[in-house]
């Protein structure tokens, strides 16, 4: 794999050395008899800094295929009107991976939509989707065509095949696999999994600000794949499964997409260690905000206001005075739906589970549990390592998302009790109170 983040990447298969065109992009005739095909992720006329595309160079072009017919989405949607809304804090157990030997499930197959907002017609919104699988796609592959995916494991590495070559991503690792980009998944067991899809924005790396040049995600830490090719023909068949404005089809050709012997371009599939993110922190009192932790935006065209925020709360240091140190009481105007990858969230303890899921939509109270509450009002404040062994993390959107029927009802996964965790919480007002600091 070759480090960086939105650069200007080029890759051929050893294989094959010289299969990149020297000094243009599309020759009359191109190396080795391949035909040049080019990827565009934005329009011709974006600015620089933000066009997007890359230039394939593959055994056939992926124009040759049967055409598309409309597949079974299973409990992939985009219908956000199909149970009433819902504004209570919402909490999911651990998503149920299916057992392989009762029923073989590859990842599309396994594709759930949890939540989302807006519409890929328009390519505006996002979604939020769980992949629960047991078995590797074998001659199938998935393009999006509606958006991005940031694809977050928390159970089972999976191995990542994609037209620009392959990415192993464990747990603690995420990946990004843009629109329009084939792929397909191999799994080595029971497999779980996030995504968050964004329509009509790429992700990009935060601005810093005062922070200056480093810090967060440095871009140095990001991985895309070099070039991988396949000359395999498929007499029964390869299947090209595309998501389109929110539905799924099918259509059949007779070799490998995986067939790119070159390529080169600032338009690729990435992934990114979690591990690596750096981290910054309140060294004094009081808290910075959440945003200090995210690692990807995808902006909306309102300044400062993101289409979806991908956060996370890594291993850190808690060094703050006087100050309640777990995260505070808050209502916010974005909604805000988190993962637990490993280990125990800070905030809440008990009964957020790695696997499962909470959703705190827009103005909706949420915040630390009663147990945590009077536990760290008293805590004697001395520096301490906060969430060692622990990967949480939070998809952030100032869409007010709906909770899909499979996500209330069918998956039969929300935790009912979720808002008992706050009932303890009892009154500490004293009007006769003196601050000690004032005395």
């Amino acid at each position: 794999m070759t480090h960086g983040f939105g650069n200007e990447f080029s890759s051929e298969d050893s294989r094959c050395p010289g299969s990149l065109p020297e000094g243009q992009n599309n020759p009359q005739v191109c190396p080795y008899g391949l035909y040049a095909e080019q990827l565009s992720g934005s329009a011709f006329t974006c600015p620089r800094p933000a066009n997007k595309r890359s230039w394939l160079y593959r055994i056939l072009p992926s124009v040759k295929h049967k055409p598309f017919t409309a597949v079974p989405c299973g409990n992939l949607t985009e219908n956000w009107n199909e149970v009433e809304p819902d504004p209570n804090q919402l909490r999911w157990l651990p998503f149920i991976v299916p057992k392989s030997t009762e029923k073989k499930v590859d990842f599309v197959a396994g594709l759930h939509t949890v939540c989302g907002a807006g519409d890929a017609k328009t390519r505006n919104g996002i979604a939020i989707h769980v992949y629960t699988c047991n078995t590797s796609m074998v001659d199938r592959c998935f393009n999006n065509s509606d958006g991005d995916f940031l694809i977050v494991p928390q159970q089972g590495e999976i191995l990542i095949t994609t037209e620009f070559g392959k990415m192993m991503v464990e747990p603690n690792e995420i990946c990004v696999i843009q629109q329009g980009m084939r792929f397909s998944v191999d799994v080595f067991g029971e497999t779980r999994g996030y995504i968050l899809e964004v329509y009509g924005a790429h992700f990009e790396l935060p601005d810093l600000g005062p922070i200056g040049a480093n810090g967060l995600a440095n871009p140095r830490d990001f991985l895309c794949p070099v070039a991988w090719y396949e000359d395999r023909t498929v007499a029964t068949g390869y299947t090209v499964i595309n998501k389109y404005q929110g539905k799924l089809f099918a259509c059949q050709q007779d070799f490998s997409p995986f067939n790119v012997v070159a390529w080169h371009g600032n338009y690729t599939p990435y992934k990114y260690n979690l591990n690596n993110f750096m981290v910054i922190n309140c060294v004094a009192f009081d808290h910075a905000d959440p945003s200090i932790f995210t690692v990807l935006t995808a902006k909306s065209t309102r300044p400062g206001v993101a289409i979806a925020d991908f956060v996370i709360f890594p291993p850190r240091w808690g060094v703050a005075d006087r100050t309640f140190r777990p995260p505070y009481y808050h209502r916010n105007c974005m909604s805000e739906f988190m993962g637990l990858i490993k280990g125990h969230y800070e905030a809440k303890e008990e009964g957020f589970q790695p696997g499962g899921a909470s959703l705190h939509s827009i103005m909706t109270p949420h915040g630390p549990d009663a147990d945590c509450f009077e536990k760290n009002s008293v805590a004697e404040l001395q520096p301490e390592r906060v969430a060692e062994g622990t990967m949480a993390f939070m998809f952030e959107s100032s869409f007010s998302m709906a909770v899909t029927k499979w996500g209330l009802q069918t998956c039969q996964r929300v935790d009912k009790s979720y808002y008992q965790c706050w009932e303890p919480l009892r009154s500490h007002f004293n009007p006769n109170w003196n601050n000690p600091i004032l005395v």
